[in-house]
């Protein structure tokens, strides 16, 4: 009896330990989600027409810079979902609270320029991936993609994981198609691996690319966004319980963006497989790209490639919209219904599409516009999340908030060059 008492008293004992680590597991996977949004702008259209030019004419050199350029990714927007947590208001509401009413308009507008930019380009990229998939005209696919992604917004009713969820379902749509593309391509692994031994770039056009691959990985609104999908989820009179909370949505940042980071190197791989090793390195657009596929890899690989663009499309485009909302909310307490603002910001891109202008270079100029918002964002966010009175105990130290700020100089004088050489300043 002596002896059974004690085991008896381990057991339970063991059973409770096992008892919290699954409310641990639980509770980490309550704030997976958010950042699976976020991670949506790392994959959308843009990136199609940036990765493909990139594998199409500089092979696998580039790679080391995608998965860099992702790495960059998943620190801003670590601290952007840090700073909504921590303080339970997002980075457009810090804006208004603290700067000057002519700085906040201004701000706004940027952001409302930007969001509307990112709408546009990713709009186009549904409208085209339904186009290349059905042979629908550019116009009335972009009408049905957009009503696709009036959809996507209407599932918020039923609460945000249920839109987290979709949108996660639809980035691993993009992931699946990819890897697969990649399967049929048969990309050599060893030239990937021999692009960080050590990491080079070669001639200046590899240098504007790179320079466009990172300059163009920073997506303001989603920057704006991620703080804000945070700020009501946090329990903040318990710190303790905040720093887990911290720690749970860490681990939906890296495991989202490190998705759409095997996204982008898969998409460099493919171009690199396909087109660079056939010697076709002036593929540069998406339309192009889809058709030289067909006599390389086989039509279902071209029908791969406009399901993964047509997922991409509809699910940045739908999460730019939120963002729209997003940035107009904080930045003036005012609000729109979302079918509003889906169309309103569907118009630029029927024009563009009924008029007949190139889809991709409609895409690589949003691109351009995107860079003109990069520093209304990044700035800010760097400079709340290492103050005291913001932040708290839970401020970037100076081992963080350095190297923050170095990053955000880099990005910000990057976009600066790309905008310098793309317009011929």
């Amino acid at each position: 009896m002596q002896g059974l008492i004690p085991r008896i008293r381990f057991r339970f004992l063991r059973s409770l330990g096992r008892l919290n680590g699954v409310r641990r597991v639980r509770g980490t996977w309550l704030f997976l989600g958010p950042a699976f949004v976020a991670a949506v702008a790392y994959v959308d259209p843009g990136n199609f027409a940036t990765n493909i030019q990139a594998g199409s004419e500089e092979g696998y050199r580039l790679v080391w810079v995608v998965v860099a350029a992702n790495i960059a990714a998943m620190v801003i927007q670590l601290q952007s979902a840090k700073l909504g947590l921590v303080t339970g208001r997002n980075l457009p509401e810090h804006i208004r609270e603290r700067a000057p009413r002519r700085l906040v308009f201004l701000a706004w507008l940027g952001a409302e320029v930007v969001a509307m930019a990112t709408d546009l380009a990713e709009l186009l990229g549904a409208g085209l991936g339904l186009k290349l998939l059905t042979g629908i005209p550019l116009f009335p696919a972009t009408i049905i993609a957009g009503a696709g992604t009036v959809v996507v917004l209407a599932l918020q009713r039923w609460g945000m994981p249920l839109f987290e969820a979709i949108i996660a379902a639809l980035i691993g749509v993009i992931a699946v198609s990819y890897a697969a593309e990649t399967f049929l391509g048969k990309p050599d692994l060893l030239a990937t691996g021999r692009s960080f031994l050590p990491p080079s770039l070669g001639g200046q056009e590899a240098v504007l690319l790179a320079t466009g691959i990172l300059g163009a990985t920073v997506m303001p609104h989603v920057i704006y966004l991620h703080s804000a999908l945070m700020q009501k989820r946090g329990v903040r009179n318990d710190p303790q319980k905040l720093r887990r909370m911290l720690r749970a949505q860490r681990t939906d940042v890296v495991i989202a963006l490190a998705l759409a980071g095997i996204v982008n190197v898969l998409m460099v791989m493919m171009a690199a497989a396909t087109f660079h090793a056939h010697g076709l390195t002036g593929v540069s657009g998406i339309e192009q790209a889809h058709k030289t596929l067909v006599p390389i890899l086989g039509g279902a690989s071209s029908a791969i490639f406009a399901v993964s663009l047509l997922a991409a499309g509809l699910s940045a485009s739908a999460v730019g919209t939120f963002a729209g909302q997003v940035i107009m909310s904080g930045f003036l307490s005012r609000t729109f219904p979302l079918w509003f603002r889906r169309a309103v910001t569907m118009i630029p891109a029927l024009v563009i599409a009924g008029i007949g202008v190139n889809a991709t270079r409609a895409l690589v100029l949003s691109q351009v516009v995107l860079s003109f918002g990069i520093p209304g964002a990044l700035i800010p966010l760097a400079w709340l999340t290492g103050k005291m009175d913001v932040m708290g105990s839970f401020r970037n130290r100076a081992a963080v908030s350095a190297p923050l700020w170095g990053l955000t100089i880099l990005i910000v004088a990057l976009n600066v060059f790309l905008l310098v050489q793309v317009l011929g300043l």
